[in-house]
């Protein structure tokens, strides 16, 4: 790069005055303007220059580093088997499966008869996202008589999707259902209708409707409308032997669900049990019972039967337990089939009814395990899905009647994998208020724990989702440059249990960027790196993890990657016009009627605690079109961050234009998304 081609200096956003009162506070907000006041449609010429700029800085500044992020490209691309396909998987007279094509960014799926027969394409994702920006398939439900399929696309990356009705004899689209579906649609026992939600302007799933082939959208039925309260959101669901339609209500602490036979979508609906707060139940049904996982008398849930004409009359069939974390069941006909958490690891219980019980064996300490797809309602075996910190992901087929575990697939690395070459362990440290925090790690053999390594650090810790110890291939191009990486399970997921999720939220939220911090110090004592050699990143809630911890402890980290990260968290949390606030209350506290609430967020939130210090070199990543974490949060921080800190050190704000959530689309796009992530830690934590 010349000297006159390196002209771009870091983008200043302008102060703007604009401020507010609540609960005796005046907050001022000078970066108020980057919030377009026409969302979700973003073209005030103001913000989108500012957004421009920092994208073109970020071009600029990574330019030199081009080569680096290459080679990690090519890298991670060469462990990826460019002709992958999945193990086939039976549902009624055929099977399905899907496969890339040597190159390609995205899927093709393909069925053939069960009894044998000539493949056939059921959708070409290839065909279908070219020349788009952005292209997901969202869902994919072929009805029950294997002529048509039900399938939704986002095609900006809004999550508003596009439900369309495909005849799978000539592959053309028989007609548009609706333009904003969301979730996973279901077919009515004749493949005559299916059963969809919707999200209304501020993106909620508010509804669902049923809509009957070849009769005008106009006269679909709305089978449920959440109006009660505008924090639940709608999903529909189809019971394991098929003869019910579930429709649930609820939000991250309050669920509610009913159901109407699959024969007879129009019959009215039974409701289950009356929403109770910070209650929560799922339902299936096999053998003429409901089967029910609740949390209603313990914390770490029960399972209980009801008869489906007294569905609310719950007997217990497994009780809650301390140490057992109960957190799902399917109903197939020969098994219940739980899933359950035991001291932070997964366990797969296959339970028939009359009270047997058999665990599906796994050999190493610390292992990612779920049940994967099984349609079917009488399977031949279970399918099966595992992973370790060193183990490719693989395939099994369970074979219940003689407790065997068949290998169908084991993940390649086409460049080579010596799993004997790494080591993972799982750490148990402590936090400042006498807790033990998990942390799972791995390293090529050769580490020194003498405090002169790096450390590579990734947490999450929120709505109860849990960080699993499970392989990937792209962190192998940080183990192979010296470095271990680790996943600290903190609270505010739910690794040990319902408790070490609710621990981690409301006014327990702080816990979390403690067990952070502490889990980072618990590393250092361990000789796995020094204060500032650690790279740290999160996403989405994780990134206002990132925000807190570069807040509180900035000299700690090396490197910070803050991916569409969720820091604007006080204005967001007041904010009713935004689709995820109201139903984010029961995670953060209502700062709008809760004093106390606004105090303590205001206490934490990122971009409020922004304060003149230095602050590590960080990479902060958004989407335009992102409805979770609007790309607001993400450029109001980074302008602020520019205007305070007191360092020298690099600070980048990537914006996708043309995406949302989840980044760039294509499998090779988001690969080099994570080359560029790398690229930024190894150039930095240094």
């Amino acid at each position: 790069m010349t000297d006159t081609a390196k002209t771009l200096k870091p983008p200043v956003a302008e102060k703007r005055p604009h401020s507010y009162s609540r609960h005796g506070y005046t907050v001022e907000d000078p970066y108020f303007w980057l919030k377009d006041q026409g969302y979700p449609k973003v073209d005030d010429a103001d913000v989108l220059a500012y957004l421009k700029a920092e994208n073109a800085y970020f071009e600029q500044e990574m330019k030199p580093h081009a080569a680096l992020v290459e080679t990690l490209f090519q890298e991670m691309k060469g462990r990826i088997k460019e002709d992958d396909a999945s193990v086939p998987v039976k549902e009624g007279d055929w099977l399905y499966w899907w496969a890339f094509k040597p190159g390609a960014q995205y899927r093709t799926w393909y069925r053939k008869p069960a009894s044998g027969g000539a493949d056939q394409i059921v959708l070409d994702e290839v065909a279908e996202a070219e020349g788009k920006e952005y292209y997901r398939l969202g869902a994919m439900q072929v009805s029950p008589d294997g002529r048509l399929a039900a399938i939704l696309v986002d095609d900006n990356g809004s999550e508003r999707f596009k439900l369309r009705i495909r005849d799978l004899a000539t592959g053309k689209d028989l007609e548009t259902v609706t333009e904003v579906g969301i979730g996973s649609p279901v077919w009515t026992s004749d493949s005559k209708a299916v059963v969809f939600t919707e999200v209304n302007d501020n993106w909620r799933s508010y509804r669902a409707r049923l809509h009957r082939l070849g009769t005008p959208v106009s006269s679909d039925k709305t089978l449920y409308e959440e109006k009660e309260d505008k924090g639940f959101s709608v999903g529909i669901g189809k019971s394991q032997d098929e003869s019910l339609i579930f429709i649930s209500t609820g939000d991250n602490a309050t669920s509610e669900v009913r159901f109407v036979p699959a024969d007879n979508p129009e019959a009215p609906l039974t409701l289950v049990s009356p929403r109770k707060k910070d209650r929560q139940y799922s339902v299936d049904a096999a053998h003429g019972k409901l089967w029910i996982l609740t949390n209603d008398d313990h914390v770490n849930f029960r399972i209980a039967e009801a008869a489906p004409v007294r569905p609310g009359d719950w007997k217990t069939v497994i009780e809650g337990s301390d140490r057992v974390y109960l957190r799902g069941i399917s109903a197939f006909r020969d098994h219940l089939a739980i899933t359950q958490r035991v001291d932070g690891l997964d366990q797969l219980i296959l339970r028939t009814y009359d009270g047997k019980e058999e665990r599906i064996p796994f050999k190493e300490a610390s292992y990612s395990a779920s049940f994967g797809s099984n349609p079917e309602f009488a399977p031949a075996a279970y399918r099966v899905s595992y992973s370790s910190m060193v183990t490719p992901s693989t395939v099994y087929d369970y074979h219940a009647a003689d407790d065997r575990l068949e290998v169908r697939k084991v993940q390649e690395i086409p460049s080579g994998y010596d799993p004997s070459q790494y080591v993972t362990e799982r750490l148990m440290l402590p936090t400042r208020d006498g807790k033990k925090v998990p942390v799972s790690v791995v390293y090529k053999k050769g580490f020194e724990k003498n405090g002169n390594g790096k450390l590579f650090l990734y947490a999450y810790g929120a709505y109860g989702y849990a960080i699993p110890p499970s392989f990937a291939a792209g962190r192998l191009s940080l183990l192979d440059r010296g470095y271990a990486y680790a996943i600290a399970h903190i609270r505010g997921g739910d690794d040990l249990g319902y408790q070490w999720f609710l621990d981690g939220k409301l006014t327990k939220r702080t816990n979390t960027f403690n067990d952070f911090v502490d889990a980072a110090t618990g590393m250092i004592a361990e000789g796995f790196a020094k204060p500032g050699n650690i790279a740290i990143q999160g996403g989405s809630a994780g990134g206002e993890l990132m925000g807190a911890v570069v807040n509180t402890d900035p000299e700690l980290w090396g490197a910070v990657v803050a991916d569409v990260p969720f820091v604007d968290v006080l204005n967001t949390m007041q904010d009713e016009s935004l689709p995820l606030t109201p139903g984010e209350w029961p995670e953060w506290g209502n700062p709008i009627t809760d004093k106390a609430a606004f105090e303590y967020i205001r206490s934490y939130s990122p971009y409020d605690q922004v304060k003149r210090q230095a602050y590590p070199p960080m990479l902060i990543t958004g989407g335009l079109n992102d409805p979770r974490v609007t790309y607001w949060e993400p450029a109001k921080w980074a302008a602020k961050l520019r205007d305070m800190k007191t360092d020298s050190n690099p600070l980048f704000l990537k914006i996708n234009m043309g995406a949302g959530h989840g980044g760039k689309s294509g499998r090779w796009d988001s690969l080099r998304e994570v080359a560029e992530a790398y690229a930024f830690v190894l150039t930095q934590n240094r």
